[in-house]
């Protein structure tokens, strides 16, 4: 396997727009899989003051060389003016999961 595959974290307001966006990727091809979280109770600094939101969280499984178009796409469908959209290496897995990923890729 040659390509660096990544973890891509996003939080969505609903687990309506979480499944729309995975759904969107997903046919894409900008993902190979998602994991819907939530609700989870987020806590954040916005415009000077700390809120507080239930937000669903999006666990998401590529390559490191989707993510930029990744990141378009999900600013294009997100209802967020500043989504969170961050990856982590994926720095190791199992051989057979990792075999797929790559393949659900192409």
């Amino acid at each position: 396997m040659e390509a660096t595959y990544i973890i891509v974290l996003l939080t969505t307001s609903s687990k309506k727009e979480a499944e729309k966006i995975a759904d969107t990727l997903l046919a894409e091809k900008l993902i190979a899989c998602a994991n819907i979280i939530g609700p989870v109770h987020s806590l954040f600094w916005w415009q000077g003051k700390i809120d507080k939101a239930a937000e669903h969280l999006l666990l998401m499984k590529t390559c490191i060389d989707r993510f930029e178009k990744l990141s378009e796409r999900v600013k294009a469908l997100h209802s967020y003016q500043i989504p969170e959209i961050i990856a982590m290496p994926i720095v190791e897995g199992f051989k057979p999961y990792m075999e797929w990923l790559e393949s659900s890729l192409k």
